[in-house]
């Protein structure tokens, strides 16, 4: 009886231990293609996008922001993380970034970014 019950417990701990990775690697997944629609988002956008008084494209922005991600990519956690870290603001003066999209009003960055992740989740989850 107790090698059933010693073999059960192994199962079920198997089972759970089982559970918990793939919900991580899935969580991890998951973040992961938000941060690369954000990328994407960013890349093909017709708007500017303003770092330290300077417009640029998307293409540009996209480029920039890349490399922050690389740079910050340990600290990154979620797709927040990486709106924060990568794309909000510049890491040596401080100065937000802003976007520039034609008929709307200058919005900075964090919030344009965040707008549209929240779109994106509506559609996906």
């Amino acid at each position: 009886m107790r090698s059933i019950l010693k073999s059960s417990n192994s199962l079920i701990l198997l089972i759970t231990l089982f559970t918990l990775i793939t919900t991580a690697s899935f969580a991890e997944a998951s973040y992961k293609i938000e941060i690369n629609h954000l990328l994407n988002y960013v890349k093909n956008t017709k708007c500017l996008y303003e770092r330290n008084g300077d417009k640029h494209s998307g293409i540009d922005a996209h480029k920039h922001i890349s490399k922050k991600y690389k740079y910050f990519e340990n600290d990154i956690q979620s797709a927040e993380d990486f709106i924060r870290l990568s794309a909000t603001q510049s890491t040596v003066s401080g100065r937000k970034y802003h976007i520039i999209c034609p008929d709307e009003k200058r919005v900075e960055s964090g919030k344009w970014l965040l707008k549209e992740l929240y779109r994106y989740r509506s559609i996906t989850h």
